[in-house]
């Protein structure tokens, strides 16, 4: 990849990864043999301006959670979004019981 050798590259890479440490969004671990671990790979992304100019290199690290099998890599999922149905149904509550 010849692109990652401009500096703005580096340097948001760089950002994303200072960024994710501080947040603390993992642990580092020792790799034990037998332990399958979740791959992650680089996601690139440039922001323009109105008039076509470059603002921002921006560089993501995720996790390929695809690679995941339910019942081996994980049991549960969960993901606290409302369903637009439950949304739409506390609104008429709400209107109706002023």
């Amino acid at each position: 990849m010849k692109f990652l050798s401009h500096p703005g590259w580096r340097n948001a890479m760089i950002e994303e990864m200072t960024t994710l440490d501080d947040s603390g969004t993992w642990d580092l671990i020792s790799r034990l043999a037998r332990k399958k671990t979740i791959g992650c790979k680089w996601v690139f992304a440039v922001e323009v301006n109105h008039d076509g100019t470059v603002a921002q290199l921006k560089a993501r690290l995720v996790a390929k959670g695809y690679a995941q099998i339910n019942g081996t890599d994980y049991s549960d999922t969960f993901s606290p979004i409302a369903k637009l149905t439950s949304i739409r149904l506390f609104l008429s509550m709400a209107t109706t019981h002023k």
